[in-house]
Formats: C-alpha cells, structure tokens, sequence
C-alpha cells in the first residue's frame, strides 16, 4: 500500500521560507517520478514542481523557478519542497503526488496522492 504523508506547512510572512516534506512508504519509487502540486481555494490543481526519483532530474514551474527547490533523500525515502521568498499568493495546500515512469505535469497521471498539507502566506 503506497503512502504519501506531506508534512511542514504552517502560516509564514511574506518573503520567508518553508520546507515541506513527503515521507513515501509501501514500495520501491526508483523507478518513479515524484511531484508537488497545490490547490488554492476555488481555484484548480496546479503543478508546482518534480524530480525524477532514480535520477534525480527536475523540472518546475515558471513560478517555482529560482524561488522552490524540490529534492529528495533516497535513504529516507523523501521528497522534499524547499520554499523560498514566499508571497501571498502561493498560499494553498500543497500536496505530493508519485507516478510510475517520467515527469509530467497533469495532475490527472499520477496514481498516488497525500493528504496535502496546508501553506499560508501573510502579507
């Protein structure tokens, strides 16, 4: 049974930092891709970031660029979404997401999701 357990979000001011985390259990995702995506009220899933788990390739959003950094610890078993300069507007909940194979950013082609974790942003 796969499990994604998203952790570390919290109520941040503008302009500081977060890093979330997804523990992934129940299998071996080496041969996966591993995402972040997030969902603010009212508005639709969107990706935000991903990382080829074997290889460790990554492709982000426009957004994300040169702000988030997703990473992972294969002896942990995690991914990670390191947050930077933080504004209003990328509050949301965050959720990891796990597909077998390569990076894409459609969030209906990934099998498996966590319980996504809540960021906000203050001005």
């Amino acid at each position: 049974q796969v499990q994604l357990v998203e952790s570390g979000g919290r109520l941040v001011q503008a302009g500081g930092s977060l890093r979330l985390s997804c523990a992934a259990s129940g299998r071996t995702f080496s041969s996966y891709a591993m995402a972040w995506f997030r969902q603010a009220p009212g508005k639709e899933r969107e990706f935000v970031a991903a990382i080829n788990w074997s290889i460790g390739n990554t492709f982000y959003v426009d957004f994300a660029k040169g702000r988030f950094t997703i990473s992972r610890d294969n002896a942990k078993n995690t991914v990670y979404l390191q947050m930077n300069s933080l504004k209003p507007e990328d509050t949301a909940v965050y959720y990891c997401a796990a597909r077998p194979g390569g990076i894409r950013n459609m969030w209906n082609v990934y099998n498996y999701w966590g319980q996504g974790t809540q960021v906000t942003v203050s001005s």
